[in-house]
């Protein structure tokens, strides 16, 4: 039995590395489905074809179940992020099933419309050192390495998965500064856009905050590290959904007996 939502945005599955949870993202995949699909940017990382192609049978798997799930009647946007941007040029694309398209308006089911795209426009890095960006990236692939082996030990240990970059994004005075400012500069683009809120990616933190003006930031988080997702029910509450800490009981809820209610004479 797959559970259903309205929507979902996922972002940061860097499909084409080694970093990638492909198993368990194909493991969400396997068991949602809805109505709207969007990929938020930095699904398929071109980047590192550049170094070197990695591409598992597990990676095609993932993409077929995409568009298996668009022959199926869902509806999926593609985003292309800063990692996938040579996909910007096909903008306006429909292939296999999916749009491709800079950004979007999604409009949730109790009436609010969200700004949907990428976020690396607004990352100054990104936009104006892309050098700079590209190292940075290598960095990350080898703290996600080192993370990897630390947390192997850690396991055998008996202790529980621990991010050293969650660590880092939640400690160190400077990345919580940039995160901050980020969601600042989002909320004024929501702002100038006249909608609700922004519905991002990029920094690899799934997050959903009140903001300036009362518009609302929400962030897909990642697929390298925490395997989050945003979903939106069918009454309009979009939630981070933690799918390593979450699924087991998620699934259980969709198992479990609903209440019979007697029929009004």
């Amino acid at each position: 039995m797959t559970i259903h939502y309205r929507s979902i945005w996922i972002s940061d599955t860097h499909l084409g590395t080694k970093g990638c949870k492909a198993e368990q993202l194909r493991d969400f995949l396997d068991n949602v489905d809805c109505d709207y699909l969007y990929l938020v940017g930095d699904i398929i990382d071109l980047w590192k074809f550049k170094t070197g192609f990695y591409w598992p049978a597990l990676h095609s798997d993932i993409v077929q179940r995409v568009i298996d799930k668009a022959k199926k009647g869902t509806r999926v946007i593609y985003i292309p992020g800063n990692h996938d941007e040579q996909f910007r040029k096909h903008a306006g694309i429909h292939f296999n099933g999916i749009d491709i398209q800079l950004n979007a308006i999604h409009t949730t089911q109790d009436g609010r419309k969200f700004l949907v795209l990428h976020g690396d426009e607004f990352d100054s890095i990104v936009c104006h050192n892309k050098n700079l960006a590209y190292i940075g990236g290598e960095a990350y692939e080898v703290l996600l390495v080192v993370n990897r082996w630390l947390n192997v030990l850690r396991i055998k240990m008996g202790f529980k998965y621990w991010s050293i970059s969650a660590f880092l994004k939640h400690n160190v005075k400077n990345i919580v500064s940039f995160m901050d400012n980020y969601q600042h500069i989002l909320s004024l683009e929501a702002q100038k856009r006249q909608v609700d809120g922004v519905i991002c990616g990029h920094i690899h933190h799934a997050d959903i905050t009140e903001m300036e003006f009362g518009k609302t930031y929400c962030n897909c988080g990642d697929w390298v590290e925490s395997c989050t997702a945003l979903v939106e029910d069918e009454a309009g509450q979009i939630d981070v959904i933690r799918w390593l800490e979450e699924s087991h009981q998620l699934l259980d809820q969709q198992l479990e007996p609903q209440p019979a209610y007697a029929k009004v004479a």
